[in-house]
């Protein structure tokens, strides 16, 4: 599913903590990553602390991700994160970017609301996946999640059957053939966007919809699939359902219906991958044929 992965790291103890999670990626095709760090472009300090302490750390968290039996290059560039997280991407071929959640040093921007917040909302071309760090109460970081760094555990899949969720559900079908021993499919009916009269209608319409993605996965692989079909604000009750039914990793399409109106109001997908409990892989939708 995924050959090479980018993953974007600074000098915080949160990125230490999040490369130490990252080896249960191999069981989706991640053999290789590029370790990439981005330096502010200005001023004689972004050359001189790359020179004399960047390399030495590079090495340090190579050690950690290769120790994980994966195979790392490292790079260095200089200029604004989100930008040359993409660029460098799109260079060499990585099908996934992985970013930290949270973490910051003096070298880089603070990831969550910076970085990562302007990769999956400006450069959508490629899989993200949103590794959520949080503060343990002396002083460490843990990576979020029901088994940090395993990513097959119970794969979370809300859908609100938009092209882009179809999508998205491709690589569900990858993850069950691969060795996901549990997807749960799930719908959040907006009881805000439907006549509550015609509930019922939309339900059957909506069960259907789900028994049919059930049937796809089991015959592509041995994963246990359950469905849920719940009332509410989709966001609320993903980052619930995220928290009660101890996902492994949520997989959302970056966009979905409604998609228009939500660049203002803050998208679904985008809102679960800042605050859900566990790791956020968003997949951007098919880029249209030129």
């Amino acid at each position: 599913m995924f050959g090479r992965a980018i993953v974007a790291t600074d000098f915080s103890p949160a990125s230490a903590t999040m490369l130490k999670c990252l080896g249960g990626l191999r069981a989706y095709g991640v053999e290789r990553l590029l370790m990439l760090l981005c330096m502010p472009s200005e001023g004689a300090f972004a050359l001189d602390y790359a020179s004399t302490f960047a390399e030495e750390i590079l090495a340090e968290q190579k050690k950690l991700l290769e120790a994980q039996g994966l195979e790392v290059a490292t790079k260095i560039v200089l200029g604004p994160a989100a930008r040359e997280i993409h660029e460098v991407a799109a260079a060499e071929g990585c099908s996934l970017v992985v970013i930290g959640s949270r973490g910051h040093s003096r070298a880089t921007e603070p990831f969550l609301g910076g970085v990562a917040s302007e990769v999956i909302h400006r450069y959508h071309d490629t899989p993200v996946l949103l590794m959520r760090v949080g503060s343990m109460a002396e002083g460490t970081t843990r990576c979020l999640g029901a088994t940090p760094g395993d990513f097959t555990g119970h794969v979370l899949f809300p859908t609100d059957f938009s092209e882009n969720a179809d999508h998205a559900f491709s690589y569900i079908r990858q993850m069950a053939g691969g060795g996901a021993k549990r997807v749960t499919l799930l719908h959040v009916q907006d009881v805000g966007q439907h006549l509550e009269h015609r509930l019922p209608e939309f339900d059957e319409i909506d069960r259907g919809r789900l028994g049919e993605l059930k049937k796809t996965l089991e015959a592509d692989g041995s994963a246990a699939v359950e469905l849920k079909l719940v009332y509410g604000h989709p966001f609320v009750e993903i980052t619930r359902l995220v928290r009660e039914e101890a996902a492994s990793v949520v997989v959302m399409g970056s966009q979905g219906r409604g998609f228009v109106r939500e660049l203002f109001l803050g998208s679904v997908s985008h809102n679960v991958a800042r605050h859900a409990e566990a790791p956020v892989l968003l997949i951007p939708p098919l880029r249209a044929e030129t």
